[in-house]
């Protein structure tokens, strides 16, 4: 009986964050999004920098119709992919439409998630 307690007892995370969130890209996340197939995260990744890209390039028009909308459609697939830090930075630049440093934070965002897909995806 002892080891049906342990087996459904809550790990210990009090520690922090696990590494799997510290990371550009959420693996954990990406894996439950994808059912763990391998070859459809880096398809899905691929798609997301890809769109990613192109949505920096809408925010960077100044236009101001044009920035809420890019940074909600990356908002929502940063979600989706596990890419939380380009999330939170795309909820920020929504909000605050026009704000360079937020604009700044979401482009370093950004990057930091591409080259963590190149990395995966030279691997």
């Amino acid at each position: 009986m002892a080891a049906v307690s342990i087996a459904f007892e809550a790990p210990d995370n009090s520690a922090g964050p696990s590494p799997s969130k510290i990371r550009p890209i959420d693996l954990v996340h990406l894996a439950r999004q994808t059912m763990g197939d391998k070859t459809v995260e880096i398809e899905v990744l691929q798609m997301f920098a890809r769109q990613a890209r192109a949505c920096l390039q809408e925010i960077a028009s100044g236009e101001s119709g044009k920035v809420g909308a890019a940074a909600h459609r990356l908002k929502g697939a940063a979600s989706s992919v596990g890419a939380f830090r380009v999330s939170q930075s795309a909820e920020a630049v929504e909000e605050n439409n026009g704000d360079v440093a937020a604009m700044a934070a979401l482009g370093a965002a950004v990057v930091d998630a591409e080259n963590f897909i190149l990395k995966l995806c030279r691997g």
